[in-house]
């Protein structure tokens, strides 16, 4: 299950943004593609998953609505590519969803997610084996 569609990316930025980054066909750009956009959405969802994996059972059902806005944002990035310069909205939002996911894997956030978290690695019991006693207080009597 996709954590964002191209709909909810239509949505987010509106359609002539999309069509803007998208369209290598038309001048000037009319058209969605569609394909493209769900490439970067995979992309996107693929590089969540790396930081998420850390603390919960894959994939999430239902996605929370927090982890589409940061797949969204990863994906306006990476649909902007070259063009992008450092410090516009578009990087600063794509800095601030990795930096979010981050956090997550840290465990600093907490999904609201039907996923579970993994088994974390637990305490136990020392337990120390080793040969008999050589000396007792019953052997050592008389010394």
């Amino acid at each position: 299950m996709p954590y964002a569609t191209v709909q909810d990316m239509v949505d987010r930025f509106g359609a002539d943004e999309l069509a803007l980054l998208t369209d290598r066909t038309n001048r000037p750009a009319s058209v969605i593609d569609a394909g493209l956009v769900a490439a970067h959405l995979g992309d996107a969802g693929t590089l969540a998953d790396s930081y998420l994996a850390k603390r919960y059972l894959l994939p999430l059902d239902p996605v929370p609505q927090v982890l589409t806005r940061i797949v969204c944002d990863i994906a306006r990035s990476t649909l902007h590519g070259r063009t992008a310069e450092t410090g516009d909205p578009v990087t600063r939002a794509q800095a601030e969803a990795i930096a979010w996911l981050k956090d997550v894997a840290k465990g600093l956030v907490q999904l609201e997610a039907g996923g579970l978290s993994p088994d974390q690695p637990g305490g136990g019991t020392v337990q120390v084996h080793g040969p008999d006693r050589v000396f007792s207080r019953d052997s050592l009597t008389g010394l």
